[in-house]
């Protein structure tokens, strides 16, 4: 049993060191990587502070950094709602949360003045009323992760349709601004839009840094976990509250990402060799995933810089149909 957990840990600790080398790397060539190229000496030298550039230093930083953070939180949210439902597909983007904070967005662009405050308020409280909605839908007769995944895809289709009126009967300029920004991107994100996401981020991934094994626990099982001490009901709540902030938050600056939440979990467990869904390589694997879609959408139609959405969910929809084969393969 210490052989195989030392072997679990050994490679966990292999991955993370490999997942935070193509972090770095991604981030790098995409500092380096514009309509003109940057020696990395001369990235090294304007983040050393010896040399300036608006152009690394005020454009290009703050979207690999998004990139980075944002692909973080939607790994950890599709982490916890994955060992929530204890379903690879039980993620924030399949299950309806994400369209849920774009409602949320959307009333904030068509109904109030649109500011940014507005936007990540209207977007957590549109998360949470889809997700409060769809957790206490699946409580017939007991929790259960299978009802909460066929509710929220329900759910899922019906805000994608209430979404779809809201733009519909919006104005002109705001249909086009609210349909541009549903494909999910990073382009002209700056120093301004940064700040307040990431604390918000910061202050939640910490917070399920504390819980990450009670987390693990449950993820082995009701039983396990309750011998083991820990408090199923707050512990749901909790990873409830915290994947949903996660989602909104970066759907509030970005737009909603699909596929990313998805992915990244699964990816990272297998990689990881580990049972359930660990939350570290979750967050890495996210990060590496938003990093390099960025990277693509930037390249792919160059000088024209495609909505990272648009890459991800060409990925993820492959990723999506292996899954669902596997799925029913298994079944």
């Amino acid at each position: 049993m210490n052989v195989l957990k030392f072997h679990f840990e050994r490679r966990t600790a292999i991955l993370v060191v490999v997942l935070v080398a193509l972090m770095l790397g991604l981030g790098l060539l995409g500092l380096c990587y514009g309509a003109s190229w940057a020696p990395p000496g001369k990235v090294f030298a304007v983040l050393t502070g010896s040399e300036h550039s608006v152009v690394i230093r005020d454009w290009r930083l703050p979207r690999v950094l998004a990139g980075l953070v944002f692909g973080a939180a939607l790994g950890v949210a599709g982490a916890i709602f994955q060992n929530l439902t204890r379903n690879p597909m039980g993620s924030p983007d399949v299950i309806g949360l994400d369209a849920g904070a774009y409602t949320g967005a959307l009333v904030a662009l068509t109904v109030l003045s649109g500011t940014s405050a507005q936007l990540a308020t209207s977007s957590v409280i549109g998360g949470l009323v889809v997700a409060a909605a769809i957790y206490l839908l699946s409580l017939e007769h007991g929790f259960s992760g299978l009802r909460l995944v066929v509710i929220g895809i329900a759910i899922n289709a019906m805000m994608t349709a209430v979404n779809s009126w809201i733009v519909l009967r919006a104005d002109l300029e705001v249909a086009i601004a609210a349909v541009g920004w549903s494909a999910g991107s990073l382009n002209g994100v700056g120093w301004e839009d940064l700040g307040i996401p990431f604390t918000v981020i910061g202050v939640l991934l910490a917070l399920m840094t504390t819980k990450a094994h009670a987390m693990h626990q449950a993820s082995l099982g009701d039983p396990i976990a309750v011998t083991t001490g820990v408090g199923l009901d707050r512990l749901r709540l909790l990873m409830v509250l915290v994947g949903v902030g996660c989602t909104a938050t970066v759907t509030a600056v970005a737009g909603p990402i699909a596929f990313i939440a998805l992915a990244a979990p699964q990816i990272g467990r297998r990689l990881a060799g580990a049972a359930g869904i660990p939350l570290l390589p979750a967050a890495l694997t996210g990060a590496v995933l938003l990093q390099g879609a960025d990277l693509v959408a930037q390249m792919l139609l160059a000088p024209v810089a495609l909505p990272v959405g648009v890459v991800s969910t060409a990925i993820g929809g492959c990723y999506l149909i292996w899954l669902l084969t596997k799925e029913v393969r298994r079944a």
